[in-house]
């Protein structure tokens, strides 16, 4: 398993096996890597000759007040991870080789971005938009395979794709939780044992919502029922939207496939969840 550092080693080594007719994927983390990741990795295997892993705690998506510096890292354990799972080469570059001091141009999604975690984290999908066209034109990758946890981020970067028309498919694998029912997330290991339990409303209120509208009751109804029982339990709800699965417009009676997607606050850990319905005809 090969790792680099620089950027500019990286890619002159993507472009050598481009040249020799090597197809690539990539599965673009931030480190700290649990079943979840793994998961992405084994998905992403078979796909292409060559395996390409990013471990890159990426700033630019952080807000002023969050959590960049405790992030949790342990990049020899992320190492171990990929090299069981087939990796062949791993990308962590540091933040002063990824952005030069004096940059200027950002990758910028407008619409799909706008709600959900963009409305209170103005700033976060730029920041991710930029680095995942970075980190695609780095690898040279033919394949990209993400999660469904994040959602949201996997439409804006498919929306990415599209209108940029870069040459690359991507892949969303299905969101892997816990025995627990919590879904797996590296900022998990924040949770107290009795914030974990009360974050597993989360699960159990898509479950419950799940079932509500496969039954038939309205949407509307159903989403004050999820809000009312995730607030019992969280401290704060950033959001509990009920959405078209593609525009990420507020679903309706009409509305094929929802999106239901969560954030709360327990204790101090920000939480992301989501499940996606397709109601019966």
């Amino acid at each position: 398993m090969e790792i680099f550092k620089d950027p500019a080693l990286f890619q002159k080594r993507m472009l050598e096996l481009k040249r020799a007719g090597k197809s690539i994927a990539i599965v673009p983390t931030m480190g700290y890597l649990h079943d979840g990741h793994a998961s992405l990795i084994d998905n992403a295997r078979p796909r292409a000759d060559v395996l390409v892993v990013s471990i890159f705690v990426n700033p630019t998506q952080f807000g002023p007040t969050e959590d960049l510096q405790s992030y949790p890292r342990d990049f020899n354990r992320d190492c171990t991870i990929c090299a069981n799972h087939g990796t062949d080469i791993i990308f962590a570059p540091d933040a002063e080789l990824m952005y030069a001091p004096d940059r200027s141009v950002w990758v910028e999604e407008t619409c799909l971005s706008r709600g959900l975690c963009g409305k209170d984290r103005p700033t976060h999908f730029r920041g991710v938009t930029t680095v995942v066209a970075k980190l695609f034109l780095l690898s040279q990758a033919d394949i990209a395979v993400f999660g469904q946890k994040d959602a949201q981020q996997a439409l804006v970067i498919r929306r990415m794709v599209r209108d940029l028309n870069f040459p690359i498919e991507i892949v969303i694998s299905p969101l892997i939780r816990d025995t627990d029912g919590v879904a797996m997330s590296s900022r998990n290991t924040y949770l107290s044992a009795a914030e974990r339990e009360r974050a597993r409303i989360l699960n159990q209120s898509l479950t419950a919502a799940t079932a509500a509208l496969r039954a038939g009751e309205p949407v509307e109804a159903v989403q004050q029922k999820t809000l009312s029982a995730i607030t019992e339990r969280a401290d704060r709800v950033d959001y509990v939207a009920f959405l078209d699965s593609e525009t990420l417009e507020p679903a309706n009676a009409a509305t094929g496939e929802i999106l239901i997607a969560l954030a709360a606050v327990f204790g101090h850990t920000r939480l992301i969840d989501n499940t996606l319905v397709r109601r019966p005809e």
